[in-house]
């Protein structure tokens, strides 16, 4: 049989190719901003991870610029060899001392963060005790460690204690979450998942992607947020949302860190992170640091926008974060939903089947410190005409 058989049988996306719904793909003719120029038209973007309003501030485009001028456009190999640079050294320190940790380490990508801490931290006769919707790179991570993983239900602490109780006193054990969930925006139980780990024996990681620089009143994330900074063995998080640039980290103790840092397959045979990339990332953490009134502006033009939506009738998933998920429901009408809305000049993320259970597909929305009333007014306006024509039910 022909490998390539399944490439040249009709796909769900030429189907909805054909119908002119297709929303993926779509080329934006500028930069990440609260307005975006996609098919020559303005667009309001609400489907960004830009929380901080950071990917255009010139501030952080000249810090690449410079680094791209002194180190050059790559360092032609990994951190293990010749690829650390002492921009690299000084942001992993600055990194660690932000997040009141021993020590840093970075990656090229949020996704291969997960897959060099999780895979080199367990081992095949450990277990994880993974939350069903967590990020797909934890489960990829979980597959590569050869651990057993045991999923409990989402943010259902006593199937947590559950799945802890079959692990073998004789076994490590990892208890991995998000610290905001990335389609729902809800937050983790991080309280009750420390204790349940101090009672077990287990280690805690957060992957705080969508938590840096949008949970805690200085942005540090969900243990900030919980007041459990020091009860979290492990941190890991993305530089592409808030912090305007591409990479991921590891934070924990450097006995930790170093450990990682000589037996992490992801970590020791891929390249280090561009000289550009760390130095906005760099710059990004240092706004951070010095206008920690970001992370509220962030939080109340997500407030404002959740409750305006809830004044029009809208049905949507609650949370305290800048994820505002609105149900549609239906697969199709999701897709004819974002188009849609993009006609009228707003740019949403569908999210269907299997990323849902069927049945319950969203529109997911999220916010940036930067957006204004005024932009959030008219996309209610549009989100509000749009589902009204579907005739979503609210």
């Amino acid at each position: 049989m022909d490998l390539f058989n399944k490439v040249y049988r009709t796909q769900i996306y030429d189907t909805v190719k054909q119908a002119g719904i297709y929303p993926y793909f779509h080329q934006l003719q500028s930069g990440q901003d609260t307005v975006v120029s996609i098919g020559g038209q303005d667009t309001i973007m609400i489907g960004s991870n830009n929380y901080l309003g950071l990917t255009s501030h010139p501030d952080v485009m000249q810090a690449g610029i410079e680094a791209l001028q002194k180190y050059g456009s790559g360092n032609s190999g990994s951190r293990f060899l010749n690829g650390t640079l002492d921009i690299h050294v000084a942001f992993e320190k600055e990194l660690a001392d932000f997040l009141c940790k021993e020590a840093t380490m970075t990656f090229g990508t949020g996704f291969q963060s997960n897959l060099g801490i999780i895979s080199t931290i367990a081992g095949r006769n450990d277990y994880i005790l993974c939350d069903k919707e967590n990020h797909a790179s934890i489960y990829d991570a979980c597959r590569l460690s050869y651990a057993k993983m045991l999923r409990y239900n989402h943010n259902d602490m006593a199937d947590l204690e559950r799945q802890l109780k079959a692990v073998p006193e004789s076994a490590g054990a990892l208890i991995v979450t998000d610290g905001v969930f990335s389609m729902s925006g809800d937050i983790c139980k991080l309280p009750e998942i420390v204790s349940l780990a101090k009672k077990y024996g287990a280690r805690v990681m957060v992957d705080d992607a969508h938590g840096l620089g949008v949970l805690g009143k200085q942005g540090r994330g969900t243990a900030e947020h919980f007041g459990l900074e020091d009860d979290v063995d492990i941190y890991m998080g993305t530089f592409s949302k808030s912090l305007a640039s591409l990479g991921g980290y590891m934070a924990a103790k450097k006995e930790v860190i170093e450990y990682v840092k000589h037996n992490s397959r992801p970590y020791i045979f891929s390249a280090s992170m561009t000289p550009a990339s760390v130095a906005c990332a760099r710059k990004a953490l240092q706004i951070l640091k010095d206008e920690p009134q970001r992370v509220k502006a962030l939080a109340d033009i997500s407030e404002y926008m959740r409750q305006g939506l809830k004044k029009a009738g809208v049905s949507i998933i609650e949370s305290k974060t800048p994820i505002i998920p609105i149900y549609t429901y239906d697969d199709e009408k999701t897709f004819v939903a974002c188009k849609m809305l993009l006609e009228r000049g707003v740019y949403v993320n569908p999210v269907v089947s299997p990323a849902t259970p069927v049945g319950q597909s969203l529109l997911r929305t999220s916010y940036t410190a930067s957006h204004t009333k005024e932009q959030m007014d008219r996309t209610i306006c549009a989100i509000k005409e749009v589902l009204d024509i579907l005739h979503v039910k609210n």
